[in-house]
């Protein structure tokens, strides 16, 4: 999942630029302090440090494998010095009150959905903010596509199919929720995401691979036996239509974000 998280934000860094870019205009000042909730590896606390150069960003999750997988690549972009990291479960009662002042802005990437109790976590977030701090949600509509409609081995359309049995979960929402936890909504803003290999850049191909894979992982009982081997044969990396061998892939996908403001 690190790798899967790493590579998406190589890959869609033109789409990170942009909504960090739209959250510093939202903004009513330059951010000085952001907290990364859920943060993972820290791809969106690196995102944010490169966009707001004289912040301090606290990354905060419950996976100490994976805060010490941001720690390294802080060190690798030269802002360690501005990153901390706090391993906490973020679905129990925060252990931040008293450790700084408040936050002007917090940021929560594809996270929210997997809390037991999103409401609980938002009205935390809304204690930690400042008035007339921003929180950023986040979400994806589902995995990235990225082969063309005929990808030259099985029948046209597989990937269509493959998104079809796997994406099986509704459209999440947010806007009653975070209202309820006391935040003004101002905006909410899907992000259509549409780029070649060129502006994807050389991980596109590993990226695919990995997305593809995990669907893959879903779709055994669900997908036709000739899919199935279609699909395998794209996941093999020896195969001349392979997906790490091809020139025509793509990134087709939609992200959703939610700027809140604290009153």
């Amino acid at each position: 999942m690190a790798e899967l998280l790493e590579l998406d934000a190589e890959v869609l860094k033109p789409y990170l630029t942009e909504l960090t870019d739209w959250i510093a205009n939202l903004a009513d000042s330059v951010p000085a302090r952001i907290m990364d909730v859920g943060s993972g590896p820290g791809t969106g606390s690196l995102a944010l440090a490169d966009r707001f150069p004289a912040a301090s960003v606290t990354a905060a999750d419950i996976s100490p494998q994976m805060l010490h997988r941001l720690q390294k690549q802080a060190a690798t972009h030269g802002v360690a010095g501005r990153i901390r990291t706090l391993e906490a479960n973020l679905d129990e009662p925060w252990p931040l009150s008293g450790e700084g002042e408040p936050y002007d802005l917090m940021w929560a990437a594809a996270f929210l959905h997997h809390l037991s109790d999103p409401a609980r976590t938002l009205a935390q977030a809304y204690g930690q903010l400042r008035p007339g701090g921003l929180l950023a949600v986040s979400e994806m509509d589902f995995f990235p596509r990225f082969l063309p409609e005929d990808a030259g081995v099985g029948r046209p359309g597989l990937e269509a199919r493959l998104h079809t049995v796997t994406n099986t979960e509704p459209p999440r929402e947010w806007d009653r929720t975070l209202m309820d936890a006391g935040f003004t909504v101002d905006a909410r803003r899907p992000f259509e995401i549409r780029l070649t290999a060129s502006h994807a850049g050389p991980a596109l191909g590993r990226y695919a691979q990995v997305c593809l894979t995990k669907l893959r992982s879903h779709a055994d009982d669900a997908m036709e036996a000739d899919d199935l081997a279609a699909l395998d044969a794209l996941l093999d990396e020896t195969h001349p239509l392979g997906i790490v061998r091809r020139g025509d892939l793509s990134v087709r996908t939609t992200r959703t974000t939610w700027i809140a403001r604290r009153p």
